[in-house]
């Protein structure tokens, strides 16, 4: 599904953030990167996602090359395939909850009855099917990222990155969310790829990356 290839990144003649970087993750597997601050686990994810290139190497999704794309092509498959969930919710506070996880499904030309069950299909896979109308300042903090993780899969996307989804979450809320994420992404055979600081965030996955400046290793 995902496979990054001796991606290499630099920013300025003297920075190298990422040195021959390679990973792979198959459909359903959940995989997570750890690291220090300012190590290049965002450039990582960055580069995973189509929002930067790399200066060598490659980054296929579903074995399309995504350096080998121009930036509408590259949002366009981004749009399409990819979902995020953010530490920040994202959420839009004027738009109704079943509105905010129906934005993907909107932006890729999908209207009408096929967006509502869709819609209450994942609200209710999160277990937020009557808090469709709600706004999200209606909602706790840990009720607003699992209307974020609903989002992030509403397209049914072959990816789906997780940047520190629990890092605004009381630890309760945070545990829930986390094995939400992961019983979603199994469901749905997405391929998952989780960036956090959190031990307890990494265990929740398949397999553990350790992102330093000598590379990539996986925690045994």
């Amino acid at each position: 599904m995902l496979d990054v290839l001796e991606v290499s990144k630099s920013y300025g003649a003297n920075r190298r953030v990422l040195d021959r970087i390679s990973l792979s993750v198959a459909p359903g597997e959940y995989v997570a990167i750890m690291g220090e601050s300012g190590i290049g686990k965002s450039t990582l994810l960055n580069l995973v996602a189509g929002l930067d290139v790399p200066d060598s190497g490659d980054v296929r999704l579903e074995d399309v090359s995504l350096p080998s794309l121009d930036d509408g092509a590259r949002t366009q498959l981004r749009r399409r395939r990819v979902g995020f969930v953010f530490q920040a919710f994202h959420l839009l506070p004027h738009l109704t909850v079943a509105r905010n996880v129906a934005l993907p499904l909107v932006l890729n030309g999908q209207s009408g009855p096929e967006v509502d069950r869709r819609v209450h299909e994942v609200l209710e896979g999160v277990g937020l099917a009557d808090r469709g109308r709600s706004l999200p300042r209606e909602l706790s903090g840990g009720e607003m990222q699992r209307v974020a993780v609903a989002r992030a899969l509403a397209h049914r996307p072959a990816l789906v990155l997780a940047d520190e989804p629990t890092g605004n979450l009381d630890p309760d809320s945070a545990a829930s969310v986390l094995e939400l994420l992961r019983a979603q992404l199994k469901r749905d055979r997405a391929a998952g790829l989780l960036v956090t600081h959190s031990a307890a965030a990494a265990a929740t996955t398949d397999r553990i990356y350790e992102l330093a400046r000598n590379g990539l290793t996986l925690r045994v």
